[in-house]
């Protein structure tokens, strides 16, 4: 009786870490969308770019990696957490930096001065504009 206690226990506490971790990464899944997209804005990809933004925002999000075509750029320290609502949208911060680099000269552009407007669409969750 007293093993069948332990493990029982034991499954239960598991459980209970294994809900919350669950619970967690879904509230941070607007965050991470936004990680996401600047990670392959930085990287250049024009192919996953559109799959990561709201159709009405493709062409802005488009010009925006267009603008990074004749740098290198990388992330520097960026981290992402949900700063509110607006309507439908989840309100994302980020701090940190994208750093672009042209003739060994580095520019920080300063993440924390926008706030990123992210919609849930079809169960994905989509850059879809920022302030």
């Amino acid at each position: 009786m007293r093993k069948l206690l332990l493990i029982l226990s034991i499954v239960l506490l598991a459980n209970l870490l294994l809900t919350a971790c669950g619970a967690a990464s879904k509230t941070d899944a607007p965050a991470k969308a936004v990680e996401t997209y600047l990670n392959a804005l930085v990287a250049k990809d024009t192919n996953r770019l559109p799959t990561l933004v709201c159709s009405t925002w493709e062409q802005d999000a488009l010009a925006e990696l267009d603008s990074f075509q004749a740098v290198t750029a990388r992330l520097d320290n960026v981290a992402c957490a949900q700063s509110g609502t607006d309507g439908k949208n989840t309100l994302v911060k980020c701090t940190g930096n994208i750093v672009a680099s042209y003739n060994n000269e580095d520019q920080k552009l300063d993440l924390s001065t926008r706030t990123y407007q992210v919609t849930q669409e079809s169960g994905d969750w989509l850059v879809c504009g920022t302030r």
